[in-house]
């Protein structure tokens, strides 16, 4: 009998570098270049749910949704302050038309100008803004990796503009959405670090401002109530910030999600709104990203269930598997119903193997639809789980809607009894 534990248990000594080009997921190529994977049919799948997910999740929370330009002049990053210390992990500027712009390796400063070019009432504070989008890191070959060092992100970012007063708030929320996130991805080793600024000279000089939001981010962590620890010198370089850490096949740890109160960049950019009194005030700006990189939460993904997704992200949710050429017909109409329900479903007729080789060659599958003769005098379907249980014959209209409710709950469960 297969069951999804034992997988894992039989594939732990795979990272996912091996174990996501075994699975037809990504690759990399040297024409492409080091740090620049591409996506696979079934990757791009996986990381499709994941986007569709997130921003359903995002809008939900009061979140609107923006795109920016993968580009920008120097000019602005010398305004964020990431030129002059973040300029190790940037790209060298590229002359055009006569100015310098660079590849950029953060989405706040666009989103910081997209806030400025509107006026702003307090009434309409806190403005959430978020982006799926691209940023590049110039990183090292020799750190190069998989999916988890990369040189092209795809973050799931977003910049809360807000009052002092509902900072603590928004980072809570922001937290709570993390919660919610990692149990839909059925991630469940991750821990909480409080990053404090460290003696080097990467950071902006403010005692002020670093005080006011390291205590409101340490009073976010304990009304969460979750154990943490802080450390100094893994702050940005413009404020505190909550990173959610996650570890690999080999005991690595790396940040996944992260929340940052930053009262930095709303004076480098000299953003305001209008305040209840009729004067311009100053808003903080809350980054936080839920999934983090799109790479690196596919990394993490892949490494912690073995190729086994939970069944709202799995590449193919339902495998229907004919006993005989005789079911084919009944096979394919199956495969339709599916299809209409939303679900992501692939046939294997007798010509591919024994029941048994097809049975093992979908094993990763979250479901197997079975149809033999007495399935189908009976109008039903015998359903396999992915964790071997086998389930009395049932109606497939059943069985369809059950795997359908469960799959856009993102439940991690198989089956509801």
């Amino acid at each position: 009998m297969w069951s999804s534990a034992l997988y894992q248990e039989e594939t732990h000594m795979y990272d996912h570098r091996k174990l996501g080009r075994e699975l037809g997921l990504f690759d990399t190529d040297p024409l492409i270049g080091a740090g620049l994977p591409y996506w696979l049919p079934d990757g791009a799948i996986v990381r499709h749910s994941l986007e569709e997910y997130i921003r359903n999740a995002e809008r939900r929370a009061g979140y609107q949704h923006v795109y920016s330009p993968v580009l920008g002049k120097r000019e602005l990053y010398e305004i964020s302050g990431h030129w002059a210390h973040y300029d190790d992990d940037m790209y060298p500027p590229m002359d055009i038309g006569g100015e310098q712009v660079v590849l950029r390796p953060s989405l706040c400063p666009h989103h910081a100008v997209m806030y400025r070019s509107r006026s702003h009432s307090y009434r309409e504070l806190p403005l959430r803004m978020a982006e799926l989008g691209g940023m590049y890191r110039s990183e090292l070959s020799g750190v190069l990796g998989g999916l988890t060092r990369v040189r092209c992100i795809q973050l799931n970012d977003a910049h809360i503009f807000c009052t002092l007063d509902q900072v603590a708030d928004e980072a809570a929320s922001a937290l709570a959405l993390i919660g919610s996130a990692y149990q839909a991805m059925g991630i469940s080793n991750a821990r909480y670090r409080l990053s404090l600024p460290g003696a080097s000279g990467k950071y902006v000089a403010s005692q002020d401002m670093w005080q006011r939001a390291s205590k409101i981010l340490s009073e976010v962590l304990d009304g969460a109530g979750v154990p943490y620890e802080a450390v100094e010198g893994e702050a940005a370089f413009y404020g505190p910030k909550i990173d959610v850490q996650v570890t690999d096949h080999a005991g690595r740890e790396s940040t996944l999600s992260t929340v940052q109160v930053d009262f930095y960049q709303p004076e480098q950019f000299d953003l305001n709104y209008i305040g209840a009194d009729g004067a311009k005030h100053r808003p903080v700006m809350v980054h936080r990203s839920i999934i983090g990189s799109i790479e690196r939460a596919v990394a993490q993904l892949i490494e912690q269930h073995g190729g086994a997704f939970p069944a709202w992200l799995a590449p193919v949710q339902v495998a229907v598997l004919p006993i005989s050429a005789a079911e084919e017909a009944a096979a394919a109409e199956l495969r339709d119903r599916c299809l209409n329900a939303g679900l992501r479903v692939r046939v294997l007729d007798a010509e591919s193997g024994s029941l048994s080789a097809r049975v093992r060659e979908t094993r990763l599958m979250p479901y197997q639809f079975i149809l033999g003769p007495a399935e189908i005098a009976n109008g039903d379907v015998a359903v396999r789980l992915r964790d071997g249980r086998r389930l009395p014959a049932q109606p497939a209209d059943n069985a369809i809607a059950q795997i359908r409710a469960l799959i856009e709950g993102h439940d991690t469960r198989l089956w509801i009894d």
